[in-house]
C-alpha cells in the first residue's frame, strides 16, 4: 500500500495523475464527488493494481423510508431466507471453481522454487482465487444493498462462526457463503442508510417455534434434514427456513419494543413485511 496526498491527485475519465508517477491510464469504476484528501495504491497477489480515493464533502441521498421489517434467516444452501419467504440461493462460488483452483495449484507445485515459471503459475493461481472472492463479493455487495434499500429494519440471528469453525465441513461450505462477510456489510450499510439491524440471540429456538401458534416442537432442531413440518398444535404447515426467518423477524421486534418501551418512536410505524 502506498497513501499519497490530495493536492497531487487529479482524476479525468480515463487517467489519474499521482504523485512521483504522473498520469496514469486506469479504469475509473465510480464518478468521483467532493473534495479528494487522499488515494491509496493497493497491489493484489495477481498482479493487478488498484486506487481507492478517499474524499470529503459528500452527502450521498439516503434511500426512502419502506415501513417495512424483515427477519434473515442465514443457510448455506439459501445463504438468506426472508420472512416474507423469498431466498436468495448460494452462488457457492469457490465450490464452482474447486477442480480449476486445484489444477493450478498441482500445476505451481510441479514448478522448480524460485524460479520464473512458478512465479507465473503463482500469478494464474493468485488469478484465480481472486475471480472467486470478486464473484462472491459482488453478489454480496448487491444483495445487501437491495435488501438495506427494501427494509427500514433487519433482524438476523446472531450466528457464532467460531462455533461452526467446529465442524470442518461445515465451515468450509459457511466460509464460501460468505456469512461473515453478508453481517459485515449490512451492519455498515444500515448505519450509512439510517436503518436499523437488529441481532437475535443465537440461542433463541426460532427453527423450532411455530410461526402461527407459538407451540414449540424440540423434534424439528433435531432433524436437520427435515425442510417442511406441520405443527402438532393448530396443524400450521411450515418451510423449515422460512418459519425460522418469521421468528427471528417477531423476536428481533420484541426486542425493539423492549428496549422502547416507555419511548414514542419518531416516524412512520415499521410493520413487518407480508409473507409470500
Amino acid at each position: 500500500k502506498n497513501n499519497t496526498r490530495r493536492q497531487s491527485i487529479d482524476i479525468s475519465e480515463r487517467k489519474i495523475k499521482l504523485p512521483k508517477l504522473g498520469r496514469v491510464e486506469c479504469r475509473v469504476s465510480k464518478q468521483i464527488e467532493g473534495r479528494i484528501l487522499s488515494a491509496t495504491v493497493i497491489r493484489q497477489p495477481s498482479g493487478k493494481y488498484f486506487v481507492s480515493v478517499c474524499c470529503t464533502e459528500v452527502d450521498p441521498a439516503p434511500p426512502a423510508k419502506t415501513g417495512a421489517a424483515v427477519g434473515i434467516r442465514m443457510g448455506v444452501r439459501n445463504l438468506a431466507t426472508l420472512s416474507d419467504g423469498r431466498q436468495f440461493e448460494n452462488i457457492r462460488a469457490f465450490e464452482k471453481s474447486k477442480r480449476k483452483t486445484a489444477r493450478l495449484q498441482r500445476e505451481m507445485s510441479r514448478k522448480q522454487k524460485d524460479s520464473a515459471n512458478r512465479e507465473k503459475a503463482g500469478i494464474k493461481l493468485a488469478r484465480a482465487y481472486e475471480k472467486v472472492s470478486d464473484r462472491r463479493n459482488d453478489f454480496l455487495h448487491k444483495l445487501t444493498t437491495r435488501l438495506v434499500r427494501e427494509y427500514d429494519i433487519i433482524c438476523i440471528r446472531d450466528e457464532s462462526l467460531s462455533e461452526t469453525a467446529k465442524d470442518p465441513m461445515y465451515a468450509k461450505y459457511v466460509s464460501d457463503a460468505g456469512w461473515g462477510t453478508f453481517v459485515r456489510q449490512l451492519e455498515y450499510k444500515c448505519a450509512w442508510y439510517g436503518k436499523e439491524l437488529i441481532k437475535v440471540s443465537r440461542w433463541h429456538p426460532s427453527t423450532q417455534l411455530c410461526g402461527s401458534c407459538g407451540h414449540r416442537a424440540p423434534e424439528v432442531s433435531a432433524k436437520t434434514s427435515l425442510k417442511e413440518w406441520v405443527c402438532p398444535a393448530c396443524g400450521a404447515r411450515h418451510d423449515r427456513a422460512v418459519n425460522a426467518a418469521v421468528n427471528i423477524l417477531k423476536e428481533g421486534l420484541a426486542q425493539k419494543a423492549a428496549e422502547q418501551k416507555d419511548v414514542r418512536p419518531d416516524g412512520p410505524e415499521v410493520k413487518p413485511a407480508e409473507s409470500a
